[in-house]
């Protein structure tokens, strides 16, 4: 039985790390938190006390693509503050879409993080 989902892994060499540690926290709002002594270098990042993102160096000498065609699209986050999080893009000269979907109430900002994956924020169209 599955009960949600755990957490997301992005893998990349430790330059590619470090901007995309400092895009999910500047940009994206999550926060560094915690991480066991693991042998490869990395961080965990947080949603309020849970990890959801983490992020590790390349093992083994192998080089991780970046900006790739593959069948992964998205992650999701649910967020607050809408306003807010127009801002930080808009700042940082990240080019976005909005879509409203009012058969669930919400609305939807996609973008990309340096690596090229995709990022969802969901807001209630209530918040």
């Amino acid at each position: 039985m599955i009960c949600g989902i755990n957490h997301y892994n992005l893998r990349a060499a430790p330059e590619i790390i470090e901007k995309l540690k400092n895009f999910y926290i500047e940009i994206v709002g999550l926060k560094l938190g915690h991480r066991p002594p693991f042998k490869n270098g990395g961080y965990w990042l947080y949603a309020n006390d849970k990890d959801v993102l983490h992020l590790s160096f390349s093992k083994n000498d192998i080089t991780n693509e970046l900006h790739v065609s593959s069948t992964f699209d998205h992650m999701a986050f649910t967020a607050e503050n809408e306003v807010d999080h127009i801002k930080v893009l808009k700042e940082n000269n990240i080019d976005y879409i909005i879509r409203e979907v009012p058969e669930i109430g919400t609305r939807q900002i996609f973008f990309k993080d340096p690596a090229g994956n995709g990022i969802e924020l969901i807001f209630s169209n209530e918040s």
